[in-house]
């Protein structure tokens, strides 16, 4: 009899911790409502502990879609942080509270600098509490592959009878490998089944030596019931297992792992190309499953095998993850069906009809102008049109600007509004960019130091639109500020606005 292998998605918690990944709260929604078509089991939406906005972020997305997913966030062992969790997530269905706690050697002695007996002790206080308030509690014993097995194993047992309803095991460095990890899993699970057989084993495995997946799957083979992936392998470092790579890996081998998941595998390709897109984050080309090559074939030899029987080299066929093998190309004329399916294929919701109405509209305008609108360009426009309106009027907003460019001074003009006042300035710089750049800092008046720039071509012909991602630095602190537009000037501008605006955000917090 196959298992039923439980899929909890870490996006919207350990993917975001990646730098220059930041989401605001409407792209956070917007991610949990594609993982709800994916059909998760469980979503880590966050740290409510971190901030107020993760706090929010969390209630809201509990609110939003926890009435049909698990919705979790996570709390370290300390009671603050799990009535965080409590109170952002009680309004779901089925909610879960994570707390995680360090049982190797070094996070005992270098992280905590207390005894063995004493980490334990805080782990069990934890589980308890947090079963006065939920039925449901998963424990973590962070960097479980580099711990003693019989502390880790000791410390199991006892928050199993403190009352924890799942056993996470992870691979917090990405140290362990595949057959060595798989033995861990296999001993634990042979000792969990006599202890308690209701406790769920699960696995979050880090990609540090690229073996996040490998690792997964062998912890699936030998007993795991539960494992923690991101969309597109996000996360701290080299980051987490890919979802779509485990969840694939499973399917196409299911009867070699004796198992599934629940996965709707023909959201997955959207999925990724949503979450890349909102993070400003690019899915490498060759990426497995999700990646814009991983169904193509250049080789002669493999196109005359592929135009005789697609399984001479596709072991999965692109429409089983949702990739199309054609690209629908809109005009003004396409309608509003063939514009909704577009939009909804992206992992956009459409259910809000004004909403819609408004979209079209300008989905009109765009295609007027531009004759020919491409899946990239949908994009844009929907993200432009569902950009979170800041009620704060100490923002900045581009209102015009002119660039001159040439071999000996690049010179810009700039005006910006923040809130009912108009500022103008100008400046020189090393080029059209730094130029404007400079012309802004001096508005603004921070000391801003710009740490990175890039630019990518969302799509085709003569009114493509660009993408423009930056990171710049203040006090210390990294900011990351992302735009799009057909002009890549005032994406340029946007962007870096988007960041100051970041940083404006950071100061107010404090002052309060």
């Amino acid at each position: 009899m196959k298992r039923k292998i439980m899929v909890f998605d870490t996006t919207l918690r350990d993917g975001e911790q990646v730098p220059g990944a930041k989401l605001n709260l409407h792209q956070k929604i917007e991610i949990a409502q594609q993982l709800k078509r994916l059909n998760v089991d469980i979503i880590e939406a966050g740290f409510p502990a971190s901030s107020a906005g993760d706090f929010q972020a969390v209630q809201e997305i509990a609110r939003c879609v926890g009435n049909s997913v698990s919705i979790t966030a996570l709390a370290r062992a300390v009671k603050s942080d799990i009535d965080a969790v409590y109170e952002s997530i009680k309004l779901a269905q089925n909610p879960l509270i994570h707390i995680v706690l360090g049982t190797s050697n070094i996070h005992v002695e270098k992280k905590f600098n207390r005894s063995k007996d004493a980490v334990l002790q805080m782990g069990v206080d934890a589980v308890k509490y947090a079963k006065t308030l939920l039925p449901q509690v998963q424990y973590s014993t962070e960097d479980a592959s580099r711990s003693d097995f019989e502390y880790l194993w000791k410390t199991i047992e006892a928050v199993v009878k403190a009352g924890a309803t799942m056993i996470n095991v992870p691979d917090t460095v990405g140290y362990a490998v595949p057959e060595e990890f798989g033995e861990l899993i296999r001993k634990i699970n042979k000792r969990l089944k006599n202890l308690d057989d209701r406790v769920i084993l699960s696995v979050h495995c880090h990609n540090d030596l690229g073996l996040a997946t490998a690792n997964t799957l062998s912890a699936i083979k030998n007993g795991a019931e539960k494992v923690e992936c991101t969309i597109n392998g996000l996360g701290e470092r080299a980051g987490n297992a890919s979802l779509e790579e485990v969840v694939m890996g499973l399917k196409v081998r299911e009867n070699y792992f004796n198992g599934y998941t629940d996965i709707n595998t023909t959201e997955l390709h959207r999925t990724s190309r949503l979450v890349s897109h909102l993070t400003g984050l690019d899915v490498q080309v060759n990426k497995a499953i999700t990646g814009e090559n991983a169904f193509a074939h250049s080789s002669g030899i493999h196109q005359d095998g592929l135009l005789k029987d697609k399984r001479v080299y596709e072991i999965m066929s692109p429409e089983e993850v949702g990739a199309d093998s054609m690209e629908l190309i809109l005009t003004a004329r396409s309608g509003r069906h063939a514009f909704k399916n577009t939009v909804e294929r992206m992992g956009f919701d459409t259910s809000d009809a004004d909403d819609f109405e408004q979209l079209f509209a300008k989905f009109l305008t765009l295609a007027d102008a531009k004759k020919e609108v491409y899946d990239h360009d949908v994009f844009y426009l929907v993200t432009n049109h569902r950009t979170v309106e800041q009620s704060s009027k100490q923002l900045y907003e581009l209102e015009s600007f002119q660039v001159v460019s040439n071999d000996q001074n690049p010179t810009a003009a700039v005006k910006l509004n923040k809130g009912s006042e108009s500022m103008k300035g100008s400046a020189v710089g090393d080029g059209p960019i730094d130029a404007l750049y400079s012309a802004i800092k001096t508005l603004v008046g921070l000391e801003i130091e710009l740490k990175d720039y890039k630019i990518n071509s969302l799509s085709r012909g003569k009114e493509a639109v660009g993408r423009v991602n930056i990171r710049i630095e203040h006090q210390g602190k990294i900011y990351s500020g992302r735009a799009m537009d057909t002009d890549i000037i005032k994406a340029s501008a946007n962007a870096f606005l988007n960041g100051i605006n970041g940083i404006l955000l950071d100061l107010v917090k404090d002052e309060k």
